[in-house]
């Protein structure tokens, strides 16, 4: 990989981001890091990123509105978004959360905690397409 992989992640937590995103350092990924989906989307406009993980649940615009912007701009249509909650549950009895995110075209879907091994195995997937 000549350049590093640029991920974009999206979450309100900000102890969710710095976690994440020293996990995500101990690979060459330069990290960008969102606080809101106002800004995640701003980011990706401005950074365009190889990947974007997205937070769901958020205040303001959700991961749901924040994914269908970007598969809506022909810029920014191409980048795999993997969803990330730590709320599936609320909506497994009826796969909501799932079906939305697949139907917004969204590449993965995973829960929060996630495992530091199997995130970095799921955003290794998504860069090597």
């Amino acid at each position: 990989m000549g350049k590093r992989a640029k991920i974009l992640l999206v979450d309100d937590d900000p102890d969710f981001v710095e976690a994440t995103k020293a996990v995500l350092e101990s690979r060459p990924y330069e990290i960008i890091t969102a606080l809101s989906g106002e800004e995640g989307l701003q980011k990706a406009r401005a950074e365009k990123p190889d990947l974007v993980l997205l937070d769901i649940i958020m205040p303001g615009v959700d991961g749901f509105q924040v994914c269908q912007q970007l598969k809506k701009d022909p810029q920014l249509a191409k980048i795999p978004v993997i969803m990330i909650t730590s709320f599936s549950e609320r909506y497994m009895e009826t796969s909501l959360a799932v079906s939305q995110g697949l139907s917004l075209e969204a590449e993965d879907f995973i829960d929060k905690p996630v495992a530091p091994t199997e995130l970095l195995i799921r955003v290794d997937k998504w860069l090597r397409k």
